[in-house]
């Protein structure tokens, strides 16, 4: 059978995809289903196409071109791909081949009408279905004509959206290989697809039904607006029926034609309620075979249902497993963390066992499930209060699963209500005293120490057991009561001026710069520490010539820097930069990710900004202006208070909290650096580990280990045991394609993905709102900034990104203003925001989107919202 050109149908199914691809494949298992009716047909496997391919004489030559062709360079893209269709359906086709294609046809029939459907093996997956990427001809009628289309489908593997499809997707063109299924013809009174899926919302409860008369192209392309049916629980629950004034259908030579629709039938619908809601009863039986939410393409003719097309739909975001039926609600990690981009296992796995919660992990991302917490009246509140604080988006989209009232249990009796204290409930009291914050400082340091100390003497299945010692230490610090009794006491004070000034004064924001240049704040000092290297680099012009030569490297640039006239010093500078902070960078909280101690050349495009906008001595001067600033609105505060009725006892109250506040608020940077730091020393341990795994041949480079799991990783060093190539690749792929999903700020059992919205009405027409984190109004230039090693930023420019963790914050000592789609009033960018005095909204969301780099933009920080000015 492998020898085989042409197999039916019926003798394949997913095993099959290397062989018939994707399409075919599935169309397949589909036929198998009980009830579900497939056309029959039969496909022309994959080694068809490769000998194609193999006797394309200029296959070979183009086929390198295109590999070095980047994705932007849409000509070069359009220009090989025409050619490479064009070089493949001039082949032709061998009499061997052709004559097998031919008795498949003569079991049909030859006079028989054919669809030819393209097959890739790159299709139809889970996640990456390629969705109309290749060729499909309908009504084909006679061999010459079959044979001709499926040419016309080989080739069609090479269409200029097909292979800037896999361009960007980073797959080897020639690791795709292309079947052609043959199908017979239907002419069906109606055709559409079925959503299992709501793929808006991403509720897997609720299915959608797209119809029209005809064949299904209307729909496909555009021709016609369909009716769509809502299905929930096995009846319509929504309907919208479109006036359809045109169809498609087959014309009796071959080919298709565009009709006009009898006046009278336009607005009728395709279907019937009950026929929409048999649909979605095969599309479920169809779901459960292949364990996921499909996209289906169905027509229906004589009252039967016929499916010719059944794909995942990848652009759902995947649900946590829980083990249960039961209703749950999940909550982001990434919003809080700053850091949406998705994870790859060793990353997520070692979060889950370093953080104080459970996690659950869904398509690279991690996120808490807070749904006991929600049923408890007494736990809702404190919840829905601190998250509030934390992301206001968050707080409405957990609102907006409660008011619906029978999604979330409620657990009044408070014995079942969960242990511990709610998430942001008030710790007991601590005195204000600097002492607190240098004690708890000096405890971090201590650990730390010790750790750096006793991992060095750990190897191989002990370095493992060693770490998940380790482990429980950097949750003790973490979770030090005294600790959190400071970060509360920071973050309430603040509140406390923010709320109460505002009612006793009138004024919005006032901790923003009552915070400035407070102490303690080691992310802030980071940045400013940066404008030092600079101020040592700036007198050097062949230093700054030589650092704009270089890029995001492992180091190796710090060698040649030495050898330039004042190298030494400018290097002695960056290597003792790196000793206080090379252990930070952008996605910090995942461990896969290259620190700044591993690529130091990531900072060299922020040291050279601050060598242009600034002058020397700097950081200094920053710093104590902050602190004048902080002092004169201390004083203004106060006097002001002094002035009114009751006025000795409100400045007293306010003094004590701005004591409070300058206190304790830097400290909220400390925790995080420490665990950072903590990751810095596990992964130096781990990637010696990964060294010796290359070594014994476990696994091909020392990188792929960031593909399996801590637990995962242990065993294969416990056991001696090669990792499976295969397991490496696949969960390569599934970290690209989980970069193409928006990750939801909430998410249900049910799929629904949930980002909440703004209830204001206080703002202009037009205006993109946030969160108003840093008091202020600033109006300058744009620039849209994703990859932090690509910002180029002058003074007076506003950065918009998508969200900022500490690694971003020397890049805030020369803005005049921050927009991000990710935060709120008290995450890390938000907190260095106030300590520069930084103008910021965050949680804008779609800002790098609705905002063009270069665009003139009015920054309110104290109302919250942006303005486009142009």
């Amino acid at each position: 059978m492998s020898e085989q050109y042409v197999w039916d149908l019926h003798q394949v199914d997913e095993t099959r995809v290397a062989i018939v691809g994707g399409k075919a494949a599935h169309l397949g298992a589909l036929s198998r289903i009980e009830g579900v009716h497939v056309p029959g047909g039969f496909c022309v496997t994959t080694k068809a196409f490769r000998r194609i391919i193999e006797q394309t004489p200029s296959a070979d030559g183009l086929l390198d071109r295109l590999a070095r062709v980047t994705p932007d360079d849409r000509e070069a893209l359009r220009v090989l791909s025409a050619q490479i269709r064009r070089a493949v359906e001039a082949t032709p086709v061998p009499d061997d081949l052709a004559a097998e294609i031919t008795r498949a046809l003569a079991r049909s029939g030859e006079g028989a009408a054919y669809a030819v459907r393209s097959s890739a093996t790159a299709e139809d997956g889970p996640t990456a279905s390629f969705a109309g990427q290749q060729d499909t001809y309908l009504n084909v009628v006679g061999p010459a004509e079959v044979l001709r289309h499926v040419s016309r489908c080989w080739a069609s593997l090479f269409t200029e959206r097909a292979v800037t499809y896999r361009h960007r997707h980073g797959i080897d063109h020639r690791t795709v290989h292309m079947a052609v299924a043959v199908q017979q013809m239907v002419f069906p009174d109606a055709s559409g697809i079925l959503f299992t899926a709501d793929p808006v919302t991403g509720h897997r409860k609720v299915a959608t039904v797209d119809a029209g008369f005809g064949l299904g192209e209307a729909l496909v392309s555009g021709l016609v607006n369909p009716d769509v049916f809502t299905v929930r629980d096995g009846e319509v629950v929504s309907r919208a029926i479109s006036a359809k004034r045109r169809a498609v259908t087959a014309l009796p030579a071959g080919g298709t034609q565009e009709v006009v629709i009898e006046a009278q039938r336009q607005e009728e619908p395709a279907l019937t309620d009950a026929q929409a809601v048999r649909l979605v009863e095969l599309g479920r039986r169809i779901e459960a075979h292949f364990g996921r939410p499909q996209d289906i393409e169905w027509c229906l003719a004589d009252g039967d249902f016929r499916i010719v097309q059944s794909r995942p739909i990848t652009t759902l975001f995947p649900v946590p497993e829980s083990g249960d039926r039961d209703n749950h609600v999940y909550v982001s990690v990434g919003h809080g963390q700053m850091m949406t981009d998705p994870m790859k296992p060793l990353g997520f796995s070692m979060w889950q066992l370093t953080a104080m919660v459970p996690m659950h992990e869904a398509g690279g991302r991690l996120f808490v499930d807070v749904t006991q917490r929600l049923a408890s009246p007494t736990s809702r509140a404190a919840l829905l209060d601190a998250l509030g604080k934390g992301d206001p988006l968050i707080r409405d989209a957990l609102e907006t699963v409660l008011d619906r009232g029978d999604f979330v249990p409620s657990h009044p009796d408070p014995d079942r209500a969960p242990a511990g204290p709610p998430p942001g409930g008030a710790p007991a009291p601590i005195e204000t005293d600097r002492a607190v914050v240098g004690g708890l400082i000096e405890r971090s340091r201590t650990s730390l120490a010790a750790l750096e100390r006793e991992i060095r003497t750990k190897s191989g299945p002990a370095l493992f057991d060693y770490l998940l010692e380790a482990f429980e230490e950097h949750k003790r610090i973490v979770g030090d009561p005294l600790s959190m009794q400071a970060i509360m006491a920071g973050m309430e004070a603040t509140w406390w001026l923010n709320d109460t000034l505002g009612e006793w004064l009138g004024e919005k924001n006032a901790a923003d710069t009552l915070t400035l240049s407070a102490p303690d704040n080691v992310t802030s000092e980071m940045g400013l520490a940066l404008l030092d290297v600079a101020d040592v680099v700036r007198p050097l012009p062949e230093v700054v010539a030589f650092l704009r030569t270089v890029e995001d490297d492992d180091g190796h640039f710090l060698e040649e820097l030495a050898k330039l006239t004042g190298g030494p010093e400018a290097r002695d500078a960056i290597e003792a930069y790196l000793d206080r902070y090379g252990m930070r960078c952008v996605g910090e909280i995942d461990i896969t990710r290259p620190r700044w101690r591993e690529r130091p050349g990531a900072l060299v495009p922020a040291i050279l900004d601050n060598v242009r906008n600034f002058e020397p001595g700097a950081a200094e001067r920053r710093f104590e202006l902050g602190r004048q600033k902080a002092r004169q609105k201390e004083q203004d505060v106060l006097s002001r208070l002094r002035a009114q009725a009751d006025g000795d006892r409100k400045a007293d109250e306010a003094k004590r909290m701005i004591d409070r506040v300058r206190t304790f608020i830097g400290y909220r940077e400390y925790p995080k650096y420490d665990i950072v730091c903590r990751y810095s020393l596990y992964k130096q341990a781990l990637m010696g580990e990964a060294d010796r795994l290359v070594q014994a041949g476990a696994v091909t480079g020392r990188e792929d280990v960031f593909h399996l799991t801590f637990q995962e990783l242990h065993e294969v060093v416990r056991s001696n045991r090669t990792v499976d190539p295969q397991l490496v690749r696949q969960r390569e792929e599934a970290f690209r394609a989980y970069h193409a999903l928006t990750p939801p700020r909430v998410l249900t059992s049910d799929g629904e993905a949930l980002t909440g919205v703004y209830r204001r009405d206080d703002v202009p027409p037009g205006a993109l709102v946030g969160v108003p984190v840093s008091a202020g109004t600033v109006e300058g230039r744009a620039r849209v900034v994703l990859d932090i090693a690509e910002a180029d930023l002058e003074a007076g420019d506003i950065l918009v990104t998508a969200f900022t963790d500490p690694s971003w914050s020397p890049l805030f000592v020369g803005i005049a203003g921050l927009v991000t789609e990710v935060g709120g009033l008290m995450t890390h960018g938000a907190v260095i925001a106030r300590e520069y005095g930084l103008p910021t909204v965050v949680g804008v969301e779609g800002a790098t989107r609705l905002i063009r780099d270069g665009q003139r933009i009015r920054v309110h920080g104290t109302d919250g919202f942006v303005e486009i000015l142009d």
